[in-house]
C-alpha cells in the first residue's frame, strides 16, 4: 500500500446548532471562569472573554438537562491543582464527571432512568471537594462522590421534587422545592441521610389581618392595581393543607433560591412576581412585581456582593435591581414617622438590556451570571446563539432632583478593598462591589460628599455566538490540499441550509468564515469549482404539475458575488436531482428528474449540449478521474520547441523539414492558443440507467461521444450512486448491495451490507488513498477498497442517537457528518464521537485561563504575578525572570499573560497597588474563591486594626477596635460575610430587620418571634408593646401578661437577678433553651447565655448573639471557642475558623493556622502583609513563625522553579533560610548580590 501523507491537522470538532427544549436548564458559569451549555447530548465549553467555542464533550447518549462546574472554595497546591472539572446530567439519568481539558470523564453515574432534575456540588467542607448532590425522579436525593461514582447515601421524600437550594450561609441547611410546597432540612450532612421528612411548609395567601389594614399614608400615591394585589402579601402557612388557592399558588412558583447577600433570606419566583421571604419569621418582606402590561419573568438570580438581583423575562431581556439603601432621604420625615422608615425591602430597577426578538422557534432559554465579577450575564437562546452583556458603570453629574424617585447609586471609594493611591490605576467594572458601594443601613454614617462618586449602570453587549439554523443540511468540502495550493490554502466547509443561504466554516478555527444569502428556498447540493468559488442549486416546493423553480448560482468566495449560471431559464421545469462538476473543474453536468440532462463549460458558462429526448434516464452518474491533459501540455510544449527551433534553421535546411510536420505543429499551437487556461482536454463520465446498463460518455472541448456500454449486472438492484478514484470503480444500490469493479484488473466483487439504501459514495483525497465513505438511511461506513473491507461503522440507536443527514470527507484521514440534532462533526476515520484536548486546539484569539495550564504551570503564573517588582522592575515579561522549565512551558505561560486585557495589566504593573491589593486581584483573575474570601477579610481587618493602633489605642489581641476608631474611608465588611461583621454594623443591621419583620407580621406568631427578637437585642420597650398585644382569648395571654411585667419590673437588685438566674438555668436544663435564653438576656447574662447555647450546640445563635449584645471582650472569648469547635474534625470548618479568627484580630493565630495547614504561599505573604502594615512585629515570640512560613514559602518557589524570588524568601526567613540558600547556590560561589539588593529595596 502507498504510503499517503496526512494533510493540514484538523481538529476533530463538533458544530452546533439549535437547542433541544431539554437543554433548557442546561448552562451554569463556573469560577474557572468559563461557560458549560448542554446542546443535544453535547456540552459546549465557552470562553465568555473572547466568545469562542473552545471545547466539545460527547458521551451522553441523550439531551443533557443539566451542568455545573464544581466549585473552586479550596486551597490550590501542587496536590490539589487549579482543574476544570464538571458534572452534567441527561435525561436518561446519567450523570458524567469530566476533566474539562483532555474532554475525559472522570467517572459515570447512573441510579435511575429518568431525567435527572437538579444537582450541585456540595460547598461546606474543607476535607472532600468531590461530593454532588442530585435529584433522581420522581422522589429521590443522592449524595454521589463525584471524583469516583460511589453513593453515599440515597433518601426518598413523600412529593415529587422539582429543585433545591443549598444555604449558603450555613451547610446544613437544605430547601427542597417540591410539587406541593418547599420541604426545609436543617440536618444535612454528608456523612449520614438526613433523619426526619424536613419541615413541609405550604404557600397561601393569609386573611387580612389587623397588622395589614393599617390606613395608607398620605405621602404615598394610592395604590394602583398591581400594588392593591401585594398587600395581600403571601406568607408561608406551616402544616396546614392549603385551600384550593393556595395550591395555584405554589403550582406556578418557578424557582427557590437563598440569597447569597444576607442571611436567612430567602426568594419564590413567580411569573409576575418575586417575594423575598424572611425566613425567621416565615413571612415575605419584599415583593418585586410587574405591572399589568409588563413581561413576565422566566430567572432570577441573586448576587452576593450586594443585595441585587438578576432577572430574565420573557422577552429575552436581563434587568438588574438593586435593593434601596434603608436610610430614610429625609432624616425629619423618619423621625416623625418611624413606620413609614421601613415599609418593606425594595429593589428598585437600575438598568436592563435590549431585548431579542421572540418567535415560534426563537425563546429565551436561561441566564447565568460570571460568580467571581457579577457583572457579566450570559443568555442562551433556544436557536444556539449566546449573547454576552457587560455590566458598565457610568460617572454621572449628580442630578438636582432625581425624576424618577430613585436615590443615587455612588461607586465605592476604595478598590481592591484598600483605599485608592494618589495616582494609582483602578478598574471601575473589575466587579459589582467596585461598581457600586455598598447600600447604607439606617443609624450608619453616610461617607463624605467630596469623596462619592454617583454612578449609573449599563449593559453592554460585548460578545454573541450563534449556531447552525435547523436541519437539513448540504455539505461540501472544498477541493484538497496539494503540493501546488499549500502555500494558500484554507479548509473551508460549505453548509447549504433550509432557508436558502450557504454557510461556509473554517474548519481550522471552527469559526464562520462566511454567510452568503445565495437562495430562496432549500439548498439541495453544492460542488466547488475552485478553492474559491462553488456552484450551488436549490429546488422549490413543486407546484401541481411538479414543475418547480430550479436556482443553479455561482458564488465567488472573496467577494461574495454570485450570479445565476443558467440564466433566464429555471422556472417551471422538472427539479435538478445533482450536479456534478468534472475533476479538472472543466464541464458540468446537471441532471433533471424528467428531462435529459445538460452539459455546461464551467470556464465560459456556456452550454455545450442538452441530451436528446430518448436519452436515457440516469439514476448515477460520477466523471472519472483520467483525463488527457498531461499528454496535452507535453504536445504543446513540444510543438513551441519546434517552431522555435523551425525559425532558427538555415532556408536550405528549412526545405527539409517535412511541410506536414509543420502543419501538425501549427496546429497543435493554435489550440493551444490562450495560454494553458483554454487547453480543453478530454474527460469521460459514466452513469447509470434505471436498468443498471452502465454508459460511458466522452467529452472534449464542444464534442461528445458515446462509448462503450457495459450491460447490468444480475446481482445488483436500482443503481443509486457511483465513485471512481484511480483504478476503482464503486457503485451503490437501493438495497445496500456495494460493487467494487478494479478496472486493471477486469475484476469486480459484490458485497451486500444489509443496510438499505446506499445514499452517497465518496472517496478520500489523497494520491493513493483508497478509503471510501459510505451513507445510508440508518448511519454510515468507511470501506478499504483495496482489501475490500469495512473499516469503521457509524449506526443509529446503536452507536449514536441521530440521523446522518449528509456526509463528506475533510482530509485525507478525517470525515464531517451533518446529523439530524444540528450537529455537523469532523471525526476521525473511526467515526467515534470523541472530545478533543484542549491544549491541541487552534483558538484564533488567545484565552486567558490558568486553569488550561499543567498544576505547575498555573501556580508558577500566580507566583509570578504576585511577586512583583522582579529584581526590582515591574514585569509581563516571563523571560526577564530566572525560571527554570522547558521552554514550551515558559511560551504557555507567556502567553496566558499575553491575553490579559490592558488595563488589568496596567493595573498589575503599577507600582502604587499594594500587597493586599494585589492578592485580591490575583485572587479574581484566577477565580479562586477561597483566596477571595481569605484576602477580602483579612485586608479588610488589617486595614482596620492597623488603623487603630496607628490612633494609638491600644487594642489587645481579639478584641475589635472600639467603635470610635471604626470611622474610616473603608467603612464596614459586607453584610454577606455576616457574623464576620464589625458589632455595630451587624447589630444595627439586626435591629433593622426586626423593624421589618414587626411591619409585617400577620398573625400571634409572627408577633411573639419579633417579641423574642426584640428582648435579645435588648430592644425592651418595644417588646413589651408587643407583648401586651395578645389578645384576651388567646391560651399565652396570661403568660405573655406577665411577661410584659417581668420586663417592665426587672431591676438589678441581687435576689431577683439570682432567682431569675436560677429559673433560666433550670429552664435549660429541661429543654426549654430559647426560654431560658431569653432570660439571661434580661439580666445582662448575655454571656452566660452564650455558654450555653454553645453547650447545646447552637453555635450559629451564640455567635449572632455575641455580636448583638456583649462588650468586645465578652464576644472575643464566645467567638474564639467557636473557632476551635470549627477546627475540630468532626466539623473540619478550618478555613471558616480562620476567618472568625481574622475579623479577631488574632494575627499570629491565623499564622500559625495557615502554617500548619501547609496553604505556605497565603501564610508567606499574610505574614509579610501583617509585618507592613505593623500589626506583627518582629520578635523573639513571632520570629520563629515568620522565619517558618518564610522558608516553606522559598522551597515552595525552588519546586516551581522560581529560583531568584526561593532565594529572596529564604534570605528573609533569617537564620532558617541558611541552609536552604546553601542548597540553592551550591557551586555558585557565594550568595549572589541580587538577593542582598532585593532585601534592601523592600
Amino acid at each position: 500500500m502507498i504510503p499517503y501523507s496526512v494533510n493540514i491537522k484538523l481538529a476533530a470538532r463538533t458544530l452546533t446548532g439549535t437547542l433541544n427544549l431539554q437543554n433548557k436548564t442546561a448552562v451554569d458559569w463556573g469560577w474557572q471562569g468559563l461557560i458549560a451549555q448542554g446542546c443535544h447530548s453535547s456540552i459546549l465549553i465557552i470562553d465568555p472573554k473572547t466568545s469562542q467555542t473552545i471545547q466539545v464533550l460527547e458521551r451522553h447518549k441523550a439531551n443533557v438537562v443539566k451542568v455545573k462546574w464544581s466549585r473552586e472554595n479550596y486551597h490550590h497546591s501542587l496536590s490539589s491543582p487549579y482543574s476544570l472539572r464538571l458534572a452534567s446530567a441527561d435525561s436518561a439519568g446519567k450523570i458524567i464527571v469530566w476533566d474539562v481539558v483532555s474532554g475525559t470523564a472522570h467517572c459515570e453515574i447512573q441510579e435511575h432512568s429518568k431525567p435527572i432534575q437538579d444537582m450541585d456540588w456540595l460547598w461546606t467542607q474543607d476535607a472532600s471537594r468531590d461530593l454532588l448532590l442530585a435529584i433522581h425522579p420522581p422522589n429521590y436525593i443522592v449524595l454521589w462522590n463525584g471524583d469516583t461514582g460511589t453513593k453515599l447515601w440515597k433518601k426518598s421524600y413523600a412529593e415529587n421534587i422539582l429543585s433545591f437550594s443549598f444555604d449558603p450561609f450555613d451547610p446544613s441547611n437544605l430547601a427542597l422545592l417540591t410539587s406541593e410546597g418547599i420541604v426545609f432540612i436543617s440536618d444535612f450532612s454528608h456523612s449520614k441521610p438526613p433523619g426526619s421528612g424536613g419541615k413541609k411548609v405550604y404557600i397561601a395567601s393569609p386573611h387580612a389581618s389587623p397588622a395589614h389594614t393599617k390606613p395608607v399614608p398620605a405621602a404615598l400615591p394610592a395604590p394602583t392595581g398591581a400594588k392593591k394585589a401585594l398587600n395581600k402579601v403571601k406568607v408561608l402557612i406551616t402544616n396546614e393543607k392549603p385551600t384550593a388557592e393556595a395550591v395555584t399558588l405554589n403550582a406556578d412558583c418557578l424557582q427557590l433560591s437563598y440569597l447569597p447577600s444576607k442571611r436567612n433570606h430567602m426568594l419564590l419566583l413567580y411569573p409576575r412576581e418575586i417575594l423575598i421571604l424572611d425566613l425567621e419569621v416565615s413571612q415575605t418582606v419584599g415583593v418585586v412585581a410587574i405591572e399589568r402590561s409588563g413581561v413576565p419573568f422566566i430567572q432570577v438570580i441573586p448576587c452576593a456582593q450586594r443585595d441585587a438581583l438578576f432577572c430574565l423575562h420573557e422577552n429575552g431581556c436581563i434587568t438588574l435591581r438593586v435593593c434601596r439603601s434603608t436610610t430614610a432621604p429625609d432624616e425629619s420625615v423618619a423621625a416623625s414617622d418611624p413606620e413609614q422608615s421601613v415599609q418593606e425591602l425594595v429593589y428598585d430597577l437600575r438598568s436592563q438590556c435590549d431585548a431579542i426578538r421572540v418567535t415560534k422557534t426563537v425563546r429565551p432559554y436561561r441566564m447565568v451570571i460570571c460568580p467571581v465579577n457579577e457583572n457579566n450575564a450570559a443568555l442562551t437562546v433556544s436557536d444556539g446563539r449566546v449573547m454576552l452583556w457587560e455590566l458598565k458603570a457610568h460617572v454621572s453629574k449628580p442630578t438636582v432632583n432625581p425624576s424618577s424617585g430613585l436615590s443615587p447609586l455612588y461607586a465605592p471609594v476604595a478598590f481592591c478593598g484598600s483605599p485608592l493611591g494618589q495616582n494609582q490605576k483602578k478598574i471601575q467594572d473589575l466587579s459589582l462591589n467596585t461598581m457600586i458601594g455598598q447600600s447604607l443601613v439606617s443609624g450608619a454614617d453616610p461617607p463624605p460628599p467630596s469623596l462619592q462618586q454617583e454612578v449609573q449602570l449599563k449593559f453592554l453587549l460585548t460578545g454573541l455566538l450563534s449556531g447552525l439554523p435547523l436541519p437539513p443540511f448540504a455539505l461540501r468540502m472544498c477541493p484538497p490540499l496539494t503540493t501546488k495550493n499549500i502555500n494558500h490554502y484554507q479548509p473551508l466547509l460549505a453548509v447549504g441550509t433550509s432557508n436558502g443561504s450557504v454557510l461556509v466554516y473554517n474548519l481550522t478555527s471552527g469559526l464562520l468564515h462566511k454567510d452568503l444569502s445565495v437562495h430562496s428556498c432549500e439548498v439541495k447540493g453544492i460542488e466547488w469549482v475552485s478553492l474559491t468559488s462553488f456552484l450551488s442549486f436549490a429546488t422549490s416546493t413543486p407546484n401541481n404539475a411538479g414543475l418547480v423553480r430550479n436556482e443553479l448560482q455561482h458564488v465567488d468566495l472573496p467577494t461574495g458575488r454570485c450570479f445565476a449560471f443558467r440564466g433566464e431559464q429555471g422556472n417551471d421545469e422538472p427539479a435538478i436531482e445533482m450536479m456534478k462538476v468534472s475533476h479538472l473543474k472543466q464541464y458540468l453536468v446537471v441532471v433533471f428528474r424528467d428531462k435529459p440532462l445538460e452539459l455546461w463549460d464551467v470556464r465560459t458558462g456556456t452550454l455545450l449540449r442538452e441530451m436528446a429526448k430518448n436519452f436515457p434516464t440516469v439514476t448515477a452518474l460520477e466523471w472519472s478521474p483520467s483525463h488527457n491533459l498531461k499528454s496535452l501540455k507535453k504536445k504543446q510544449l513540444l510543438a513551441r520547441e519546434a517552431m522555435a527551433r523551425y525559425t532558427t534553421l538555415s532556408d536550405t535546411e528549412q526545405s527539409s523539414v517535412e511541410s506536414s510536420v509543420i502543419s501538425l505543429l501549427q496546429d497543435a499551437e493554435s489550440k493551444s492558443e490562450g495560454g494553458g487556461q483554454a487547453i480543453s482536454a478530454r474527460e469521460h463520465f459514466v452513469f447509470t440507467d434505471t436498468d443498471g446498463q452502465v454508459y460511458h460518455i466522452t467529452v472534449e472541448g464542444n464534442t461528445v461521444k458515446d462509448g462503450a456500454r457495459i450491460p447490468p449486472d444480475g446481482s445488483m438492484g436500482s443503481i443509486a450512486c457511483i465513485a471512481w478514484k484511480g483504478d476503482t470503480l464503486v457503485l451503490g444500490d437501493v438495497d445496500g448491495n456495494l460493487n467494487f469493479w478494479d478496472l486493471k484488473a477486469r475484476l469486480s466483487r459484490g458485497i451486500p451490507t444489509h443496510r438499505g439504501w446506499v445514499k452517497k459514495i465518496r472517496f478520500a483525497p489523497g494520491k493513493g488513498n483508497q478509503k471510501l465513505l459510505v451513507m445510508y438511511t440508518d448511519g454510515a461506513e468507511v470501506w478499504d477498497t483495496k482489501e475490500v473491507n469495512m473499516v469503521s461503522s457509524l449506526r443509529i440507536g446503536r452507536n449514536v442517537n441521530y440521523r446522518i443527514l449528509d456526509i463528506d470527507w475533510c482530509t485525507s484521514d478525517k470525515v464531517v457528518l451533518a446529523s439530524e440534532d444540528g450537529c455537523i462533526r469532523v471525526l476521525e476515520m473511526a467515526m467515534k464521537s470523541a472530545s478533543y484536548r484542549m491544549d491541541e486546539q487552534d483558538l484564533t484569539d488567545p484565552v486567558w485561563c490558568p486553569y488550561l495550564l499543567l498544576p505547575r504551570a498555573a501556580l508558577t503564573l500566580k507566583a509570578f504575578l504576585l511577586l512583583q517588582p522582579w529584581s526590582g522592575t515591574f514585569t509581563m515579561d516571563i523571560t526577564q525572570v530566572d525560571y527554570t522549565e522547558k521552554h514550551e512551558i515558559k511560551g504557555l505561560i507567556q502567553e496566558q499573560l499575553n491575553s490579559m486585557s490592558n488595563d488589568m495589566k496596567s493595573v498589575l504593573l503599577d507600582p502604587e497597588l499594594n500587597l493586599l491589593q494585589r492578592c485580591l486581584l490575583v485572587s479574581r483573575l484566577f477565580g479562586d474563591e477561597s483566596d477571595l474570601q481569605f484576602w477580602t477579610v483579612a485586608a479588610h481587618y488589617l486595614q482596620s486594626f492597623a488603623q487603630a493602633r496607628h490612633l494609638s489605642v491600644p487594642v489587645p489581641e481579639g478584641q475589635t477596635p472600639a467603635e470610635g476608631t471604626q470611622a474610616t474611608p473603608q467603612g464596614h465588611l459586607d453584610i454577606y460575610h455576616d457574623t464576620l461583621c464589625e458589632s455595630f454594623y451587624f447589630q444595627r443591621f439586626q435591629l433593622e430587620r426586626v423593624h421589618l419583620q414587626e411591619v409585617k407580621r400577620s398573625s400571634y406568631e409572627h408577633t411573639k418571634k419579633c417579641a423574642d427578637q426584640l428582648l435579645l437585642l435588648g430592644q425592651t420597650d418595644r417588646a413589651v408593646q408587643l407583648l401586651l398585644e395578645t389578645s384576651a382569648d388567646n391560651p399565652s395571654y396570661y403568660c405573655d401578661s406577665l411577661k410584659a411585667c417581668l420586663v417592665t419590673t426587672i431591676t438589678s437588685s441581687g435576689p431577683s437577678q439570682s432567682t431569675i438566674k436560677l429559673v433560666a438555668t433550670n429552664m435549660i436544663a429541661n429543654g426549654k433553651l430559647a426560654e431560658g435564653v431569653q432570660l439571661l438576656c434580661l439580666i445582662d447574662k448575655a454571656a452566660d447565655a452564650c455558654r450555653y447555647l454553645q453547650t447545646y450546640g447552637e453555635w450559629n445563635r451564640a455567635a449572632w448573639l455575641a455580636k448583638v449584645r456583649l462588650n468586645p471582650a465578652e464576644s472575643s472569648d464566645v467567638l474564639k471557642r467557636w473557632a476551635e469547635h470549627l477546627c475540630s474534625p468532626q466539623v473540619n470548618q478550618k478555613s471558616k475558623a480562620i476567618l472568625v479568627l481574622l475579623s479577631l484580630g488574632c494575627f499570629h493565630k491565623v499564622g500559625e493556622m495557615l502554617q500548619s495547614m501547609r496553604y505556605f504561599d497565603r501564610a508567606a505573604l499574610f505574614i509579610e502583609a501583617c509585618l507592613k502594615y505593623g500589626v506583627m512585629e518582629a520578635n523573639d515570640s513571632t520570629n520563629k513563625l515568620i522565619g517558618a512560613a518564610f522558608v516553606d514559602y522559598a522551597r515552595l518557589l525552588r519546586t516551581l522553579g522560581l529560583r531568584e524570588s526561593a532565594a529572596f524568601w529564604a534570605s528573609r526567613a533569617g537564620g532558617a533560610g541558611e541552609q536552604l540558600l546553601e542548597e540553592l547556590f551550591q557551586g555558585e560561589g557565594a550568595v549572589p548580590e541580587e538577593t542582598e539588593g532585593l532585601e534592601n529595596t523592600e
